[in-house]
């Protein structure tokens, strides 16, 4: 969408200030420790943009919260696997060859808006080492939240989003809905169904101070029934969806969705078909 189009149809832009107060009517509190999802051209235009889209989430949680983002850079990964958009099989290799090892400072994350992109750069963020799936947060509890992210579990319970859980943390839906919500992939972690099954891929990572191509395997994870699973959630637990300006908000407890989840991905999903 662009920006004519976003200012078209904002009535009244949003300040830090207008947007701290609705992201408080909305059940953000003081300390509290959140995994956030948005598309920001969903709240209308913002004096500020993605800057004062990450000032009033930090001003809301204040000095004792803690703020995480998802900031995948999934253009390293194995080409084999690439589908959004494919590349020919002829460059599969030159790619696994030069694609330039991750570096949680500088690698860029890809598909995910301005607001991650810029959160991951802010200072003080700490940011997780998987090279592909990582995720990025500041706040009291960061470096619990982001350290030893296990390579083989990119949403897992050794990741940033299993880690979550732990502290009992809580997910925020911005402008989005299910469809983007990790923790969801947490639950496919955790759940028993039939043709469950890993995936091995690779990544361009620094090893010894050297940038090597390596292979691992992870879950075969899809988010075709998320949106299912969501509407079900939202039933099941009476979620409220909210609104700042056109966006609907979803806000609740992270241990809520991944339980709800795993029993319904084992009484539903079956991918032996």
């Amino acid at each position: 969408m662009s920006e004519k189009n976003v200012i078209d149809r904002t009535t009244i832009p949003l300040t830090v200030t207008s947007l701290s107060e609705q992201l408080r009517a909305c059940g953000l509190v003081e300390g509290q420790s959140v995994l956030v999802h948005m598309a920001m051209s969903k709240l209308g235009w913002i004096i500020g943009g993605a800057e004062a889209v990450i000032l009033a989430l930090l001003a809301v949680v204040g000095d004792t919260g803690t703020i995480m983002m998802v900031t995948n850079s999934s253009n390293n990964t194995d080409p084999d696997e690439w589908q959004h958009p494919p590349v020919p099989e002829e460059w599969w290799q030159t790619i696994r060859d030069h694609t330039p090892a991750y570096n949680p400072l500088t690698t860029p994350t890809r598909g995910l808006g301005v607001v991650p992109e810029l959160f991951r750069t802010w200072p003080g963020v700490l940011r997780s080492a998987h090279p592909a799936f990582s995720l990025a947060a500041l706040g009291p509890q960061a470096e619990y939240l982001v350290a030893g992210h296990a390579l083989s579990e990119d949403t897992g319970d050794r990741s940033p989003v299993g880690k979550l859980y732990e502290l009992d943390g809580h997910v925020l839906l911005l402008g989005v809905d299910h469809w983007n919500n990790t923790s969801l992939h947490l639950a496919e972690f955790r759940a028993n169904y039939p043709g469950k099954r890993n995936l091995r891929t690779g990544s361009a990572m620094l090893v010894n101070g050297r940038r090597q191509w390596v292979a691992y395997e992870t879950l075969d994870t899809n988010p075709d029934d998320f949106g299912e699973i969501g509407a079900a959630f939202d039933k099941a637990h009476n979620i409220a969806i909210q609104q700042i300006n056109g966006a609907p908000v979803r806000f609740f407890r992270q241990r809520l969705v991944v339980d709800f989840a795993v029993k319904w991905l084992e009484q539903h999903r079956d991918f032996t078909s």
